[in-house]
């Protein structure tokens, strides 16, 4: 890749999400005034922009594919823009919509909740946009921070693929020379499968990781899922540690399905 030769124009779609991840930008403040000398914001409804189709250097997408109206609007945005980077744990994992998934009786919720469900148009299953459309990189989080944001940009700018930070979270807590809450207080941290990125806020504070920035590189849940029934998790609880923000994640998705089957298992004795 090559920097770009001007400023690049860049746009911020929002798909099924709570905006979290567009607080980012937002929260960048003064920073975000000086950043806007570098590069042109053609999108952005958070900001009061509003000009979706046109053409872009960079597109950053947050939330979920939903209903059908978000997927054929993800290939307009696919179409339109050089580069598609997903934000969030929405776009690059389903998010928390994603939990519908694990539910086969989804229409009967549906039904249960809406006076008038007939006007609710939705996908059977929420889904990260790379599920759809090719995105060229991902920033996870629930919900990413304004470094990533600036990290991310920069390197564009240089022309650099940005950087994936996808070790796992205890090397942040050891670099912060936090103390481990699961060796100490027993505590079922997902820390040792979670990524990084958050500056390890939780066990900080002491607090068990829930994996919201999702997987890490090598991910051994089966392993850790262990560890949790030694501690008395059922295999219930277990499956909820990892059925939760990143329930679409592949490890995730896989460790607590397989949690789950395990406590079938036992019922059935």
């Amino acid at each position: 890749m090559k920097p770009f030769d001007e400023n690049p124009r860049i746009a911020v779609h929002k798909f099924s999400s709570c905006d979290g991840c567009q607080l980012a930008f937002l929260n960048l403040g003064g920073d975000l005034l000086t950043l806007t000398q570098r590069v042109k914001l053609t999108h952005f409804l958070e900001a009061g922009l509003d000009d979706p189709d046109t053409p872009v250097d960079i597109a950053f997408v947050e939330g979920s594919l939903s209903t059908p109206d978000e997927v054929k609007r993800i290939h307009q945005v696919r179409d339109n823009c050089r580069y598609l980077i997903s934000i969030g744990a929405c776009a690059t994992a389903g998010g928390l919509q994603a939990l519908r998934n694990l539910d086969d009786k989804h229409d009967e919720w549906r039904d249960a909740i809406y006076a008038r469900p007939e006007f609710i148009d939705t996908l059977t299953h929420a889904r990260p946009i790379a599920s759809e459309v090719r995105v060229d990189y991902e920033l996870w989080g629930c919900p990413i921070n304004s470094r990533q944001l600036v990290a991310t940009i920069n390197s564009l700018l240089f022309g650099v693929p940005p950087f994936d930070d996808s070790e796992k979270l205890c090397l942040e807590c050891k670099r912060q020379q936090k103390v481990c809450v699961m060796v100490t207080e027993d505590k079922p941290c997902l820390g040792p499968v979670t990524r990084t990125g958050c500056g390890a806020i939780c066990p900080s504070f002491g607090r068990d990781c829930y994996g919201c920035y999702g997987p890490a590189e090598n991910t051994n849940t089966a392993s850790l899922s262990r560890r949790f029934a030694g501690m008395g998790l059922v295999p219930e609880a277990i499956a909820r540690r990892f059925l939760l923000i990143n329930s679409a994640s592949e490890a995730f998705n896989r460790a607590g399905l397989a949690a789950r089957t395990a406590g079938e298992d036992e019922d059935g004795k």
